[in-house]
């Protein structure tokens, strides 16, 4: 049971960018074992809800302070994985981490919250 049942709004885990099925996609290639997805977790606002009231995709996410948090969350990442390949001796070649960092940075634009 979670603490907010009556809570009409579609979250993001707090560890959004490590969320969703490509995320267990890989972890299950890497490791050969399908992980399974919590029945509770915590949310980017600091509520515990059902997983089924979470969302990857931004125009399903109606919390506003979950909104809030994903999208700093892919600016983050966005800001790791460029400034990491552009060290010497990255396995990720710089225009690649570029790509993926654009590609973060264009999910948070659309995270953002209304208005």
């Amino acid at each position: 049971m979670s603490e907010h049942e009556d809570d009409p709004h579609i979250h993001v885990v707090k560890n959004v960018t490590q969320a969703g099925a490509a995320y267990r996609t890989v972890i299950t290639s890497m490791f050969g074992r399908a992980i399974d997805s919590p029945s509770i977790v915590t949310t980017g606002c600091g509520l515990r809800v059902r997983y089924v009231m979470t969302a990857t995709h931004p125009d399903k996410v109606t919390c506003l302070a979950c909104r809030e948090h994903a999208q700093h969350e892919h600016l983050r990442l966005a800001d790791r994985i460029e400034r990491l390949s552009r060290g010497p001796g990255s396995p990720v070649a710089s225009d690649r981490g570029s790509a993926a960092a654009q590609h973060l940075r264009d999910l948070a634009r659309r995270f953002a919250p209304p208005g």
